[in-house]
């Protein structure tokens, strides 16, 4: 596997003790439905959190949540329906990214970026 495909599965780790940690419970990760994925989805209070997992090093030009386009974020919102449906889930769903980045000593930055847009928004 590449070395980026690692720093991102270890990003998407680092994010669900995370969130974890902050009283998040994990419903899914790696979600899949046609050809849009959702990192990680969870409960927290009456929510259902969608959460979008963007993994950058130092030497990017972009911030890691800077990558989640209309597209993307279109597909992120088809795919919560799916979810929601196949669960018969009635909660309110917000959509979170959550930045990684590794500075040139290795240490990890994570920035969590609550309602970070909106389903009408796409």
């Amino acid at each position: 596997m590449a070395e980026h495909n690692d720093f991102g599965k270890e990003a998407e780790n680092l994010a669900a003790a995370f969130l974890q940690g902050k009283g998040y419970e994990i419903l899914a990760r790696n979600y899949y439905f046609q050809k849009a994925e959702i990192d990680i989805i969870a409960k927290f209070e009456d929510k259902i959190i969608i959460v979008e997992v963007k993994a950058r090093n130092f030497k990017a030009l972009v911030q890691p949540y800077e990558a989640v386009d209309k597209a993307k974020r279109q597909r992120l919102v088809l795919a919560a329906n799916a979810f929601m449906e196949e669960r018969d889930y009635t909660e309110e769903v917000r959509f979170d990214i959550i930045s990684v980045t590794a500075d040139n000593a290795g240490e990890i930055r994570l920035r969590h970026i609550e309602s970070a847009f909106d389903a009408t928004d796409v």
